[in-house]
């Protein structure tokens, strides 16, 4: 029951800050990363998350490669990164009235699923953010999942990456969805982890995207097994 009081006041607050936070990145255009990031360590001290890294954030990299379980992976990662992050987001989200400029205002990558046209606007604008040096955050797994097993990777990260030559950043993010279940609606404070993998070289003709999933799943694995 507790959890599920929390989870509702968090939606209120969720509803109210995002709300000054879109309103902040139209006035301040120059600053929605800093208004973002300010944001996002607001919400793991009001959550009560706290996060645990392994590895290093390699500052060169040019995409994050994330499993998904919760929309607290992106909070977290968006207060832990320095740089300005772009995020591959599905067009049903930047289509919610109001919120979805959440996705707008900051210019994020915003795709429609089975489309050719939206594949050849998502290579555009990929190639836009990297000119900009603003890395390219993606769930290859395209979709939410439990949180305890990686899914089949889709192409569009693949694509991106070969496209541009990027260094890619696979990372595993842990716990997310015990501590925030927006389906469930539940939330609690506890520990995230956060695993930053070696960063790999994309380079066409070779299996790097397949060996990059083959190491994120055996990671998350591992990581289940033992507690954070």
């Amino acid at each position: 029951m507790l959890s599920k009081i929390r989870a509702v006041l968090t939606v209120l607050q969720f509803t109210i800050t995002v709300s000054v936070v879109i309103i902040c990145m139209y006035i301040f255009k120059n600053n929605n990363h800093k208004i973002r990031r300010l944001w996002a360590k607001m919400q793991m001290k009001l959550m009560g998350v706290e996060v645990i890294v392994k590895g290093e954030l390699d500052p060169n990299a040019q995409m994050l490669l994330m499993n998904h379980q919760s929309i607290l992976d992106i909070v977290v990662m968006e207060s832990l990164h320095p740089k300005n992050l772009a995020w591959v987001a599905k067009q049903e989200i930047a289509k919610i009235p109001w919120f979805g400029r959440i996705l707008k205002a900051p210019r994020m990558i915003i795709v429609e699923r089975e489309s050719k046209t939206s594949l050849v606007k998502l290579l555009r604008d990929a190639k836009d953010r990297i000119a900009k040096k603003r890395p390219i955050a993606i769930f290859p797994e395209g979709t939410r999942t439990d949180g305890k097993k990686l899914r089949k990777f889709k192409a569009g990260a693949k694509m991106i990456a070969d496209k541009n030559n990027l260094l890619v950043q696979p990372v595993i993010i842990i716990r997310t969805k015990e501590i925030f279940d927006s389906q469930k609606l539940t939330q609690q404070s506890g520990k995230v982890k956060v695993i930053f993998l070696p960063s790999i070289q994309s380079q066409r003709k070779t299996p790097w995207y397949e060996e990059s999933e083959e190491i994120m799943a055996e990671t998350l694995k591992k990581e289940l097994r033992n507690d954070i």
